[in-house]
């Protein structure tokens, strides 16, 4: 399977909620996660912590 980076923005709607509240998940978590776009590898950290969204 093969990703992309990916928005904060994307990622937030993937989970239902706003991009600032994907930050303070983040934040909270203590994740390693560079400004920018998110590389596949940080998405997989996320989805591990935070329980993978079924694409549609």
């Amino acid at each position: 399977m093969t990703q992309k980076a990916k928005s904060r923005q994307e990622i937030a709607e993937e989970f239902g909620i706003s991009a600032k509240t994907l930050s303070r998940w983040i934040l909270k978590e203590k994740l390693q996660i560079p400004q920018g776009l998110i590389s596949p590898k940080d998405q997989e950290l996320i989805y591990k912590k935070f329980g993978k969204v079924i694409s549609k």
